[in-house]
């Protein structure tokens, strides 16, 4: 009985994975303020800055899966304190920056600060903690509390850029980051708490089923547009918004709103997935998605458009996450969820990469990012029809059910 009453609280836990998450998640999409005047302070090109940017994205892509095979291994709570401990590295080498190289080494420390923080191993925490009956709303309500990170850091770093040389804005990132590591421990419980689901398979049988199961090889396909559309946005949304004319807080305002209408977008998501087909919710949001960013990009922006587009995009942004983790845990289980989700990261960080280096590049070589919005668009928009078409089941009826749970 004394064990019983010492095991953790689930809502501890979730508190803790949604805390990380929000922070750590805030940080990486408002990085995109920093460009103007780090470029500027140190005499930089945007794919300079952007390269960073890509780099970070590489890291984070390479280390997920390797750390959430540790993570299954020997717990998430090591996991999620070693990544608290390198951000604040990460941030410390940003602060000292003086030229591009030491933009790209930062990038790469919070890219593997991440693999070890942000959404893969967040969510795992999270599904591990509750029920499978209550398992997508409830990564639905972390992956919503997660969004305040952006609605709060966004706006209140534009502040500070506004006023105060950007080294400012690192400080407040590394007291942020400081602030990851109470969240983490707390996130970590789960290690402690009973298995709720069990499989004889070892892990190399699991990650053999996966690497032969269509519906999760689709599913990590399309992933990919994730990345590409939502780097883009956080890296080149501001600058964009700038070069045409409009008030550099407008940026800020804009991913405080992506972030803010998220709370209830990611909520919204995780309550279908408990309800309808995840594959179909998937590809439908990634259809969409590509349809707001050709609506917004025809034609010039105004406070007013910007701001729709935000709250459009904002009911779009992280829902992928709780139906990305829960079609995983539906699929396969929890036991490896954090090495299956790190796979598919893989293909995600490579549209991290090209959202944000490869819209860097363009911007420089045509002085404007048309194509780059047009090549996200059809990517998206193949993504979401492959998604819909080749996503579920081989035959209606088949069974969701994770297949080597027992």
């Amino acid at each position: 009985m004394a064990d019983i009453v010492r095991l953790p609280k689930p809502v501890m836990i979730l508190a803790g994975a949604a805390a990380m998450m929000s922070i750590g998640m805030g940080m990486r999409q408002s990085l995109g303020l920093f460009l103007p005047p780090v470029t500027h302070d140190l005499a930089l090109k945007a794919a300079d800055f952007t390269f960073a940017v890509a780099v970070q994205n590489i890291a984070w892509g390479l280390f997920q899966a390797p750390i959430g095979a540790v993570a299954d291994k020997w717990g998430l709570r090591p996991a999620m304190l070693a990544g608290g401990v390198i951000y604040i590295i990460g941030m410390l080498v940003m602060l000292t920056a003086t030229g591009a190289t030491g933009l790209v080494v930062s990038g790469g420390l919070v890219g593997m600060a991440l693999a070890c923080t942000a959404s893969s191993i967040a969510m795992t925490a999270a599904a591990r903690s509750v029920s499978p009956e209550r398992r997508s709303q409830i990564l639905g309500v972390v992956g919503a509390c997660s969004s305040l990170g952006t609605l709060i850091i966004a706006p209140s770093l534009q502040f500070m850029l506004a006023r105060w040389d950007w080294h400012v804005g690192v400080v407040f990132f590394l007291c942020l980051a400081a602030a990851m590591l109470p969240a983490a421990y707390m996130a970590g419980a789960v290690d402690r708490m009973p298995k709720r689901e069990e499989t004889r398979a070892t892990m190399r049988e699991v990650l053999g089923t996966a690497f032969r199961s269509r519906r999760y090889l689709v599913m990590t396909g399309a992933y990919f547009v994730c990345g590409l559309q939502l780097i883009f946005l956080t890296t080149h949304l501001p600058n964009y918004l700038t070069i045409c004319g409009q008030d550099p807080m407008l940026g800020a305002t804009a991913l405080a709103t992506i972030g803010g209408v998220n709370i209830f977008g990611s909520w919204f998501a995780g309550w279908l997935g408990g309800r309808f087909p995840k594959y179909i919710l998937l590809g439908i949001l990634y259809i969409s998605r590509s349809f707001v960013l050709t609506l917004f990009f025809m034609t010039p922006p105004t406070p007013t458009s910007t701001l729709v587009f935000a709250a459009a995009m904002g009911m779009l942004w992280l829902g992928v996450i709780p139906l990305v983790s829960g079609y995983v845990a539906e699929l396969f289980g929890t036991r490896y969820m954090a090495t299956i989700l790190g796979i598919s990261f893989v293909v995600h960080q490579m549209g991290s990469v090209i959202g944000a280096w490869g819209g860097g590049l363009i911007y420089d070589a045509f002085g404007s990012y048309d194509r780059a919005w047009q090549f996200g668009v059809i990517v998206g928009t193949m993504a979401g029809v492959s998604q819909i078409l080749f996503g579920g089941p081989a035959r209606p009826g088949l069974s969701t059910r994770p297949a080597l749970v027992t």
